[in-house]
């Protein structure tokens, strides 16, 4: 530039030039033209802007002092002597701010007569770091259009696409031309478009941006399938807040969204899953069971469900002829108002027809759907046609299934829908048919129970139940109660007549409970029985029970008391073997507990059991008892022993009244154990009947 200065011929300033238009918002212009000597005489908006020379401290100045970083000058004379030869030079320069730093510019100087009509010079500038920053922006907002996966599109305030990238193209089946200068109604009204567009209005009034909008429908792309789009808007302004349209991102979120359904679907599942282990099974009592899978079922899966068991299963000891193929529904729940009551009763037994789906499935141990013409199949009576019409006219789906437990068809569960319902799809089989496999185990467990529980009430009822002999000098009653009526133990007595006219009186207690604890007890009894016949001492029948015991295996243990009355002397011989002690009563009401050798438990093979000799006039008690009489969890020892006293000082109360006071007031429930009495109060009179 011409650094030349002719202050005698200078033209007075000329005034400053405003901002270089709309492209002045996104990359800030300077603009300042020299006359022929180099002096500045238009000055722009802008230039001040980015050089920080107000229009009158600039104006009139030479531009090679104020604007050229001294070591430049001599280039900027070559380049001002160009222009003035009618060149244009473009280059990137220093230029010097107000403050004396340089910043790099990028220039276009151009040929342009000053206002004297003299070769003079156009200078346009901006700085070099602008273009690179609007450089690197426009190469990314052009990368992401084109390479982004994510469908992205920029509308105008009229909503028509102005411009569309190749992945929103491709997911909408529909050429990027054919998108632009056209609204969403027109390229796609297949996808709920006039929602959106209202949408889009609204983000253009409040300008405020919606996210994660969904949206569902077909389009050209794959117009076989529902689809399901994320969509986001967001306005687009200038600088100055001015809405220029908006800006459009789409995701195609069918694959995610379906893989989360699938996945809340397993998780519900599940639930359902923790849900029927915790509400089915809660006891052993085997109808208890089959009316929680019931409930269980109906209503979150099923508008009915009915359990049936083979009857096989329910009475293994009845006759084959009597049992076979015939079912009895242990429970079922039928609330439709229209289901006929009587056919559908618990406790009834049903026939499985020949051929029939009943027989299939029980057979095949398999879960079949039953379609509509099955239905009222199920039922071949023609004495049910109530039954019948109803299964043909309300019931829309059904569904059987075997309960299979440990290889074993148990019986069958039936669910039906309404027609008015939903028919029953895959996921909700699966979850029907895993409830009732799990729901069949704890069935089995509790016919399991059920059926020893029965074995051994039978096997205790005939070693307990029979009446007691009658003998000289003594009146006898006893008393046997269970835990509770769902289990029985191993307490027991007996009374033997012995020769001599004498009588071997014996209560014991085996540990354990049900059928096993009632078999070692049958055993012991019996082992009584035949030795008490050789008329043996009670230190002596003890040691052989002992032995008889440790026969049955290392963990058997049982406690006993055995004890010989002999009218002639009115004394009795009495030997324990870890038993709770006998209580005595004399006539005047004074009541002790023997005090002698308590002895071990049978089955230790200790053998250490002593004898007592106790003396008790007529009138007077002798009281045998288990440990559940004295013990519980919620009093000690001391204190069940000091109640039989307090019940027995009366000793000339009948018997049965007696009995009755000791067991009154027993706790009941979990935990409690078996009680077994026998109580003997010596006469001087031909016996009594026993009571």
């Amino acid at each position: 530039m011409d650094t030349h200065q002719s202050p005698s011929s200078a033209p007075p300033p000329g005034a400053a030039l405003g901002y270089a238009g709309v492209l002045n918002d996104l990359l800030p212009i300077a603009l300042w033209r020299e006359d022929t000597h180099g002096r500045i005489v238009e000055w722009s908006l802008a230039a001040q802007d980015l050089l920080g020379f107000r229009p009158e401290e600039a104006l009139g100045q030479a531009a090679g002092t104020l604007l050229v970083p001294p070591a430049n000058r001599g280039l900027a004379d070559e380049l001002t002597r160009k222009v003035h030869a009618g060149e244009t030079v473009v280059g990137t320069l220093p230029v010097l701010r107000r403050d004396g730093h340089p910043i790099t510019m990028e220039m276009w100087i151009v040929p342009a007569a000053d206002p004297e009509g003299r070769p003079g010079a156009m200078l346009i500038a901006f700085e070099t770091s602008q273009v690179l920053t609007m450089r690197e922006s426009l190469a990314t907002l052009e990368s992401l259009f084109t390479q982004s996966p994510i469908g992205l599109a920029t509308l105008g305030l009229d909503l028509r696409f102005v411009r569309v990238n190749d992945a929103l193209a491709r997911m909408n089946g529909v050429a990027r031309s054919a998108h632009v200068g056209r609204r969403l109604s027109q390229v796609l009204p297949g996808v709920n478009a006039g929602a959106l567009e209202n949408l889009m209005r609204g983000v253009l009034d409040s300008g405020t941006a919606v996210v994660d909008a969904r949206r569902v429908g077909r389009t050209p792309a794959d117009p076989e399938h529902d689809h399901i789009w994320s969509s986001s808007y967001a306005p687009l302004r200038d600088h100055t807040g001015h809405a220029l349209g908006l800006i459009a991102s789409v995701i195609d979120i069918t694959d995610s969204q379906q893989a989360h359904i699938e996945m809340e679907r397993a998780r519900h599942r599940f639930s359902l899953l923790a849900e029927a282990g915790e509400r089915i099974g809660t006891t052993l009592d085997l109808r208890q069971t089959a009316e929680e899978v019931v409930s269980f079922l109906v209503p979150q899966l099923a508008d009915s469900a009915d359990l049936q068991l083979l009857e096989a299963i329910l009475e293994p000891d009845e006759s084959t002829a009597a049992t076979r193929n015939v079912l009895r529904r242990l429970a079922g729940s039928f609330p439709d108002p229209g289901a006929p009551v009587q056919p559908l009763a618990v406790g009834r037994t049903f026939q499985i027809p020949y051929d029939s789906v009943y027989e299939r499935v029980i057979t095949d141990a398999r879960a079949m759907d039953l379609h509509r013409a099955d239905i009222p199949a199920l039922v071949r009576d023609p004495r049910l046609d109530t039954l019948r019409g109803y299964l043909a006219t309300r019931i829309g789906s059904a569904r059987l299934i075997p309960l299979v437990a440990r290889g074993t068809v148990l019986g069958t569960v039936t669910v039906t829908r309404l027609r008015t319902r939903e028919p029953f799809d895959d996921e909700e089989r699966v979850l029907i048919d895993e409830v009732v496999a799990r729901a069949a185990l704890n069935i089995d467990n509790a016919r399991l129970y059920t059926t020893q529980r029965q074995a051994a009430r039978t096997l205790q009822r005939s070693l307990t139940n029979n009446a007691l002999p009658k003998v000289p000098g003594l009146e006898l009653t006893g008393r046997y109660l269970p835990a509770s009526v769902h289990d029985v133990g191993g307490d027991w007595f007996d009374v033997v007549a012995l020769p001599g006219g004498r009588t071997g009186l014996v209560i014991g207690d085996v540990m354990g409970h049900g059928i096993h604890a009632a078999a070692v007890m049958g055993q012991l009894r019996t082992a009584v029985r035949a030795l008490a016949r050789h008329d043996i001492p009670p230190t002596h029948m003890l040691r052989s029970l002992d032995a008889v015991v440790a026969d049955l295996g290392e963990d058997e243990m049982a406690t006993c008391v055995y004890a010989v009355h002999d009218p002639a002397c009115a004394g009795w011989t009495i030997a324990r073997a870890g038993h709770p002690p006998p209580a005595v009563v004399t006539p005047d009401g004074t009541v002790t507990f023997l005090d002698g050798p308590p002895g071990t438990p049978l089955g230790t093979g200790a053998h250490e059991f002593g004898t007592e000799e106790v003396a008790l006039p007529a009138g007077g008690l002798l009281v045998l008892y288990t440990d559940g009489l004295i013990e519980s969890r919620e009093r000690d020892l001391d204190q069940g022993m000091a109640r039989i006293a307090r019940t027995l000082s009366d000793p000339a109360r009948p018997l049965d009244a007696l009995c009755a006071g000791l067991l009154a007031g027993l706790p009941e429930g979990p935990g409690q154990d078996d009680v077994a009495m026998l109580l003997a109060r010596t006469t001087t009179d031909a016996p009594r009947t026993p009571e």
